[in-house]
C-alpha cells in the first residue's frame, strides 16, 4: 500500500504582492526570488510568521499575510534549521536556484490563515 509521504508544515509570511503571484500558479507554488533575494525562507511557526506579517509586511506593503503549506519531510532534510534570533525564531533557508525543485515538493496548497492591514 502507498500512501502520500509524511509533511512538514511550514509557514511563510508576505505582501500583497508575492501573494499575488502564489495566486496565479493556482496557491501550488512560490515565484522565483529577485535578483537581491538569494534566498527564499518559509519558518518553522506560526507566532514568528505572524510576527513578521503583522509588523513588517503591513508597514513596508500596507497588508501582510500568514500562510501555512505543507512539505516533503525527507526533501526538508537537505536544509538545516537556521535560528535567526530567539529561540522560536527558526527558518529554513532554501537557495533561489532550489526554488523549482522546493516547489516540486509542496504538498496540497498554499493557504492564507491569518491576514493583517
Amino acid at each position: 500500500m502507498t500512501g502520500r509521504p509524511p509533511t512538514t508544515t511550514l509557514w511563510r509570511p508576505t505582501g500583497p504582492g508575492e501573494l499575488a503571484l502564489v495566486r496565479e500558479s493556482r496557491w501550488r507554488a512560490w515565484p522565483p526570488r529577485l535578483p537581491e533575494q538569494p534566498i527564499f525562507y518559509p519558518v518553522l511557526n506560526e507566532d514568528y510568521a505572524i510576527r513578521i506579517a503583522r509588523d513588517w509586511n503591513v508597514k513596508h506593503d500596507g497588508a501582510g499575510f500568514v500562510t501555512r503549506f505543507e512539505v516533503e519531510t525527507d526533501f526538508l532534510s537537505r536544509y538545516p534549521v537556521r535560528q535567526a534570533g530567539g529561540e522560536s525564531i527558526l527558518e529554513l533557508w532554501v537557495p533561489a536556484e532550489e526554488l523549482d525543485e522546493f516547489n516540486a515538493h509542496i504538498s496540497g496548497r498554499i493557504r492564507v490563515v491569518h491576514e493583517f492591514r
